[in-house]
């Protein structure tokens, strides 16, 4: 009785703010989407909007400017074409207000019709998609919304193109056929659509069904497929130890070259190389990309920071934890496999001292912090340039190391009795559960501190907010692990530069920091002509070798239509390789704190 009462409030409030001043709940405004698709091989969209109970002169709809979980803003407005609303037979009169926003004049009809098309050509998880084998609908990019009903429920009617017979959501069905419903823009627009004819596997895990919707007719073994990814979904459960799910799919398009994956509430969807499976690499890496976009339904989409929803659909919504959502993730998504027996402690490891090589060997890891990177993620990690890497660092590389690093803190502070799981599962059931909210910086610190009986503070403040090294050995150290740096030889010198060769030509892509080509003034787009007076037929950095620190290199290059003659001396080169290796008598505390971190498949 209270629920259906707090209802009829909702509805009623809804209604007065749309216009419509009514106490009866089926009068409260309605929303219907039609999306069609009747010439594919065009590229078109056809999306028809049916608003009802809209009493106001007139209704502005919006159109998404970015992808939730991907942090650009991507301008969808720039694919919409011939925007009308009609009202019966009546043509209603529409202008456009700001780059994403119609609107629809309609003083004598509290029901109209929107009808648009959109152009989706870009097969990414982040952007829709359709031609003549199938079509993928991401939310944000294709439907609008009315400015002021954004959580308007509304009902969604597929019509696929012929001879399509499938589409796959996580959306709920609402009777008729590809008919779904969703509770607001915000459901609707996280659940994407997979259009065509795709192969659809099932497992359950958790005792929840998912279904995996596979485009590109990939030669991947069923069984194993769906064994594998059932393994790595209950253990994925088992971190937070909470299933907040009834249902969940996988859309996988396979292609040529993938391009990675993006979570949503229900679903995720995951661009794959079709040849990824013939390989235990690649089945590996499969697996991985899996994990880290499963797991998100908790880290992001329900453990998120307070930034992350409810989500303003018109600019960036800023956030210093993307190392936590992100980065965490990534961390996270590494011992899932582990733990689900595809990696041997051993073999994390070593996937482990790759990602620290990758950071420390990144000069732009002591200019930007992690959180500074995931502020400033808007602006250029998804608009990176020659050189972004000089000047920032991944937020997923530098928040698996630090989730790394953190985690054995953790466990050595507790003796082993807790780890970084159990913030996550403070989290979830402190913010999401609870309060029904995101969580704070400074929130997500004083979890941290309730798990491990101890503040973190001075941690956070170099090593996130500032750019010192991490303590990788002290952290390792508590596990019976040691890191072992191997610097580039003594005598070996390096051009501090990457050459892309095209056409035959030697044409410079990157400098690096401070290195010799950095300090000798040779800059992107030259084009390196000759070496010491040879003309230069292959990349500079293989003639190098067996060179002496300090001597000097002569290039002659080709600079905005005129020859240069550049001189520098070649400095020793600063690239190091880190190795986490044990160490030869753990002690008793070590080996518990190392079980903890990295347990054994069946122990």
């Amino acid at each position: 009785m209270h629920l259906t009462c707090t209802r009829h409030l909702a509805v009623a409030a809804l209604g007065a703010l749309l216009g419509y001043a009514s106490p009866a709940a089926s009068a409260a405004p309605t929303l219907r989407y039609t999306l069609a698709m009747p010439a594919p091989q065009t590229h078109y969209f056809e999306v028809d909007m049916q608003l009802d109970g809209f009493s106001k002169a007139y209704t502005d709809v919006k159109m998404p400017v970015w992808a939730p979980g991907s942090y650009l803003v991507r301008e969808f407005a720039k694919n919409v074409e011939g925007f009308e609303a009609t009202a019966g037979s009546e043509k209603l009169r529409t202008e456009k207000v700001s780059k994403n926003t119609w609107r629809v004049y309609h003083p004598k009809a509290k029901a109209f019709r929107v009808h648009y098309r959109v152009y989706a050509f870009e097969l990414s998880v982040r952007t829709s998609f359709v031609d003549a084998a199938h079509g993928y609908v991401n939310g944000t990019s294709v439907f609008m919304y009315p400015a002021e009903g954004k959580m308007l429920p509304s009902t969604l009617e597929v019509k696929p193109a012929a001879g399509w017979s499938q589409v796959s959501t996580s959306l709920q069905p609402a009777g008729g056929t590809f008919t779904f419903r969703s509770s607001s823009y915000d459901e609707l627009a996280d659940s994407p659509i997979e259009i065509g004819n795709q192969k659809l596997y099932t497992f359950t895990a958790n005792g929840t069904p998912h279904t995996v919707a596979m485009f590109g007719d990939p030669k991947v073994d069923e069984q194993r497929l769906t064994r594998d990814m059932q393994r790595v979904c209950e253990e994925a459960h088992k971190v937070v130890g909470q299933n907040p799910l009834n249902r969940y799919v996988f859309i996988v398009h396979n292609i040529d070259r993938g391009t990675g994956g993006l979570e949503h509430l229900f679903s995720t969807t995951l661009s794959v190389s079709r040849n990824a499976y013939s390989s235990e690499a690649g089945w590996k890496g499969f697996l991985g990309l899996v994990a880290h976009e499963y797991f998100h339904l908790w880290n992001v989409k329900r453990i998120r920071p307070v930034a992350l929803g409810p989500f303003d659909y018109d600019q960036e919504n800023y956030t210093r934890m993307l190392w936590v959502s992100e980065g965490g993730t990534e961390y996270f998504s590494n011992l899932i496999v582990q733990r689900a027996g595809f990696l041997s402690p051993d073999e994390y490891l070593g996937d482990l001292s790759n990602g620290i090589t990758r950071v420390e060997n990144t000069p732009g890891n002591k200019q930007q912090s992690a959180a500074e990177s995931s502020f400033d993620a808007w602006i250029k990690y998804y608009r990176p340039n020659e050189n972004s890497a000089n000047t920032g660092i991944s937020y997923y590389d530098k928040g698996e190391v630090i989730g790394a690093v953190l985690d054995l803190m953790i466990i050595q502070e507790t003796k082993g009795q807790k780890h970084l799981d159990d913030v996550m599962r403070y989290l979830y059931d402190q913010y999401y559960t609870k309060l029904g909210r995101g969580f704070t910086d400074q929130e997500y610190q004083d979890a941290v501190a309730k798990v491990a009986g101890r503040r973190f503070d001075d941690f956070f403040r170099r090593y996130v907010y500032g750019t010192e090294t991490l303590p990788y050995e002290q952290a390792l150290g508590y596990a019976g692990l040691k890191l072992t740096i191997t610097p580039a030889p003594a005598t070996d010198v390096a051009l501090g530069a990457s050459i892309s060769p095209a056409g035959g030509r030697q044409t410079v892509s990157s400098v690096q920091r401070d290195g010799s080509a950095w300090q000798g003034g040779l800059s992107v787009g030259d084009e390196i002509l000759s070496l010491d007076g040879a003309r230069l037929t292959d990349d500079p950095n293989k003639l190098l070798a067996g060179r002496a620190v300090g001597s000097e290199v002569k290039l002659l290059v080709a600079r905005d239509g005129q020859i240069r003659e550049i001189r520098f001396p070649l400095l020793a080169a600063t690239t190091r390789r880190y190795r986490i290796e044990r160490v030869a008598n753990p002690t008793a505390e070590q080996q518990t704190a190392l079980a903890k971190w990295l347990p054994v498949k069946g122990n």
